[in-house]
């Protein structure tokens, strides 16, 4: 048996973008109506990580992890919490531990705009890996992790 030629890089960058397109085409229609950017779904993203399933006890996260996480300047980072404090999804608290610094927390209507995603994301996706071996699921999310600490987007063992 021989074994299959590699893919060219091009033909692995194209089927990147073409999952990327069908990603943010279901992220698109609930992120319009909300009236976020990308960006800001990273953040809101980033924020519900780690939240109980009621969308207490939310962790908080600096100014700077949301910004890496949403791959923006601390600058632009800053003006997009503004507006997600303003329309209700995020709130700010001073860090229990340190005085000087200001924590992100996720509000309850933004925890509940996730779960609407995350929901319809399964809904829409999960028909289309359903067909997959729960081994090669594993697989795609473990190579998709390397790709995104060789690319440099984490390396702190979180999944994309």
């Amino acid at each position: 048996m021989t074994e299959a030629a590699d893919p060219p890089v091009m033909r692995l960058v194209e089927l990147l973008d073409l999952a990327d397109r069908a990603v943010e085409a279901c992220l698109a229609r609930l992120t319009a109506s909300a009236g976020l950017s990308r960006e800001q779904w990273r953040a809101l993203v980033l924020l519900d990580e780690g939240v109980a399933q009621d969308g207490v006890d939310a962790p908080g996260h600096t100014m700077g992890e949301i910004a890496s996480r949403a791959a923006v300047p601390a600058p632009s980072a800053t003006r997009m919490v503004d507006k997600l404090v303003a329309d209700g999804f995020a709130f700010r608290r001073g860090d229990p531990w340190d005085r000087r610094r200001v924590l992100v927390h996720i509000a309850p209507h933004g925890h509940a705009l996730v779960a609407r995603a995350a929901s319809e994301l399964e809904e829409t996706f999960g028909s289309v890996f359903a067909d997959f071996p729960a081994a090669d699921r594993r697989d795609i999310s473990a190579l998709l992790d390397r790709l995104g600490v060789a690319v440099g987007l984490h390396g702190d063992g979180r999944t994309l």
